[in-house]
């Protein structure tokens, strides 16, 4: 071993110990957060990180800067092995994978490391252009480290250019059979050749030592910038809220029996480890905030930043609650804050995140859902609105009236529970206590909703429901005045109290008739049922209207008016509830297609998991939109965009929204319910 492999050696262990070090004092940090369980479900937690942790299936549905990170993302798995190799040999010259492989597998590596090598340098030259040149949108705004950013960029440029000029000139000084599987360094070494050794030598020393300090320079930064995402998303992705075996889009059930000194949260230490470990692996990507509804329109909401501030208040509060005699109570590089000097007063709710960008959220999921790294930023601000809500008592004033009618009436207005069966009036449905009485039974409950029992215009979709199910020969019936709001409202503006209350007594009801199948056409309730309900008992066979409507005409149990020659253009607008929480997409399309034969479906920009929100959700349903454009106003234009002669929608909640941006733009294109459009076409007489 000469002196330079001894040197070499002792960089190698202060290095490693460095970034050991860095690695505990960051998990020392998460720790800091609420326990939470991710040995579950480790099926699930496999696939998805394969298929969005390596193939990369999210970060590729960005047309354009999709497909270069995610080539820098996989060059650095590739060269990760010809890395480990380079660190080696600068202990041990002799240790060549050579020796090790096959030669047919050890001529595939050698190829790798060139064309992953070159395909990483030019999708960064690309990314620093864009950043440098294009400066996309998404990525200016909440203070993105833009100069962080670029040197990284930088350093992996340097990365590929140091490795791909040793392998040079090794070749130029030392010409060998497998520079065949190496064309990039053989073509550079061609224009060394005849290079003196007296200076080949040295500066073969310079790439070969520059490329090893840059290795670890870069490795021991990574704990300090944002970059981290390199290391954490993986196991982010592994762990994240969509991988386990829980349902998809529910909220945790607060336990609010056990003595704690907070629900909901306020400051860091109230989030669950998982949370912070989304801040250490927030990419600062901006698709998240790209796709928020609220952002979109001027609100002061960002996705991004709210990630960000959570990753910041971490580093900012850490080092002084892990106490001054902790190892890992060091302030980080660059920080101002540390055991002896931390801010007082200061805490994640009010100093970093305000109160007016956690109420702009309509829960539409679009940031969860777009995020490369499977960070769920909705679990943040659902957590701090249960805060806010739980132990400040702070929440919009008019939501008050929604409390109190939620409380007093079982539903957000103030209406009677005597009068939510008067939209079936006439029609002959039947509720459950008078087939009780009778001894009956019937197939399915048809949980009707508040909108769908007291709303004016939402009553014509219950009726429409109605229709189709009697033109079926289906047994179904109602709660009527015994149905009471599931709590849904509630949960999302943040009153959990409220909502367990509501929750409870709902399945309670359905417990009492032994009901087993329910159909709404509320995309709320339906997730209600389907995905959070079961936590507190309730488990039901649950289709939504569009469902059960695709399904009885696909089996022929609707006799429908002929085909009209006239042609019939119409926009379906995707409701989050439905698409995003619940993966419902195709059903309402089917129904409309198998309904209408001469219909072109035709789609907005935005549509599918795509899908604009409406407005509606998170409790935004009962607020004011005070700033920026309304969110109903900007879906309703682009569903108008297409031309369509009719928008079309399977959620009683869109049905106003998208009415009501609709006629605030002046237009007369009438919205209806997918129910509607299908009862439009019944045969009366096979109705009768």
């Amino acid at each position: 071993m000469t002196a330079a492999n001894v040197a070499f050696l002792l960089i190698l262990i202060v290095a490693a110990g460095a970034f050991s070090y860095s690695a505990q004092r960051l998990y020392r940090f998460l720790r800091l957060g609420r326990d939470v369980s991710r040995s579950d479900g480790l099926g699930r937690r496999f696939w998805n990180l394969v298929v969005i942790g390596i193939l990369q299936r999210k970060i590729l549905r960005d047309p354009v800067a999709g497909p270069l990170h995610a080539m820098v993302f996989w060059g650095f798995i590739v060269l990760t092995a010809g890395s480990v190799e380079f660190l080696v040999q600068g202990v041990f010259p002799a240790f060549s994978y050579e020796r090790l492989l096959p030669l047919e597998l050890y001529v595939v590596f050698l190829l790798s490391q060139e064309l992953f090598a070159a395909a990483v340098l030019a999708a960064v030259a690309v990314l620093l252009w864009r950043r440098l040149v294009v400066r996309p949108a998404r990525l200016q705004g909440d203070k993105v480290h833009g100069g962080d950013a670029i040197l990284v960029l930088s350093l992996i440029a340097a990365l590929m250019v140091t490795l791909l000029g040793t392998s040079a000139l090794d070749h130029v000084l030392a010409p060998r059979a497998a520079a065949a599987f190496q064309p990039l360094s053989r073509l550079l070494a061609l224009a060394l050749a005849g290079m003196d050794a007296e200076i080949g030598r040295p500066m073969r020393d310079f790439f070969w030592w520059s490329h090893a300090l840059l290795i670890l320079g870069f490795l021991n930064y990574l704990p300090y910038s944002k970059h981290l995402h390199i290391i954490v998303s993986l196991p982010n992705t592994f762990l994240s809220n969509t991988s386990g075996p829980g349902p998809v889009g529910a909220m945790p059930k607060l336990d609010l029996e056990g003595e704690r000194d907070h629900y909901g949260a306020a400051d860091v230490v109230h989030l669950t480890w998982k949370n912070l470990l989304d801040g250490y692996a927030c990419t600062e990507c901006g698709r998240c905030t790209a796709a928020c509804p609220a952002a979109l329109t001027g609100k002061p909401l960002s996705p991004r930043k709210i990630v960000m501030s959570v990753r910041q208040r971490l580093l900012e509060a850490a080092p002084a609650l892990l106490g001054a005699d902790d190892p890992y109570a060091l302030p980080l590089l660059g920080s101002n804050s540390g055991v002896a000097n931390a801010p007082k007063g200061r805490r994640l709710l009010d100093s970093y995140i305000s109160e007016e960008e956690l109420w702009a959220c309509t829960s539409c999921r679009a940031c969860v859902y777009e995020c490369p790294v499977s960070i769920d930023q909705l679990d943040v601000i659902n957590a701090l609105r249960q805060g806010l809500v739980l132990d400040e008592a702070r929440f919009p004033e008019e939501v008050i009236p929604t409390f109190e009618s939620l409380e007093s009436h079982g539903t957000p207005w103030p209406f009677p529970a005597s009068e939510r069966g008067r939209w079936a009036e006439g029609l002959g449905v039947p509720t459950m206590a008078e087939l009780a009485a009778r001894g009956e039974r019937p197939e399915i409950l048809f949980w009707v909703g508040c909108m769908g029992s007291f709303d004016e215009r939402a009553r014509k979709i219950s009726v429409a429901v109605a229709r189709l199910m009697q033109a079926a020969g289906i047994r179904f019936a109602i709660l009527g005045p015994e149905e009471c709001c599931h709590g849904d409202p509630a949960r999302r503006i943040g009153n959990e109290y409220l909502y367990q209350t509501l929750a409870i007594r709902t399945v309670e009801t359905l417990r009492r008739y032994e009901v087993t199948r329910v159909v709404t056409a509320c995309p709320h309730c339906f997730h209600q049922f389907a995905k959070e309900l079961p936590e507190f008992g309730g488990r039901y066979e649950v289709l939504h209207h569009s469902q059960l409507i695709a399904e009885l005409l696909q089996e022929g149990r609707l006799r429908l008016l002929p085909g009209s020659e006239e042609f019939l253009k119409v926009a379906y607008h995707d409701s989050c509830y439905l698409g995003r929480y619940n993966d419902i997409y195709d059903a309402p399309r089917d129904a409309l297609r198998r309904a209408l034969p001469v219909l072109q479906l035709v789609e907005p920009d935005r549509s599918r998991d795509r899908g604009l929100c409406c407005g509606a959700g998170g409790g935004r349903m009962f607020m004011e939109e005070r700033t920026g454009r309304r969110i109903n106003e900007e879906r309703a234009a682009e569903l108008l965009g297409t031309g369509a002669e009719v928008l079309s929608v399977a959620c009683p909640f869109c049905l106003t929204m998208v009415s009501d941006g609709a006629r605030r733009l002046g237009s007369e294109v009438p919205v209806m319910d997918i129910a509607e459009l299908v009862a439009s076409r019944l045969d009366n007489g096979a109705a009768e």
